[in-house]
């Protein structure tokens, strides 16, 4: 019973992140659409990885602004 409860717990908190990032990537797209398309001609993550981090970071601050 212990190692069904560990895999669900796995598959749920990796399911979680890659919703997160997921929801990032769409926002991205949606808010700087010119990021995103330099950095698939230039073929370099980087500057994807900078803006979704910040907006994963401003939604932080918004969420705790509240609490």
């Amino acid at each position: 019973m212990r190692a069904g409860r560990f895999v669900l717990s796995v598959t749920f908190v990796s399911g979680f992140v890659a919703l997160t990032l997921a929801v990032a990537a769409i926002w991205l797209l949606l808010t700087d659409p010119v990021t995103v398309a330099d950095a698939v001609q230039r073929r370099d993550v980087s500057p994807l990885v900078r803006a979704i981090a910040g907006a994963l970071y401003d939604a932080m601050k918004g969420l705790f602004k509240y609490i």
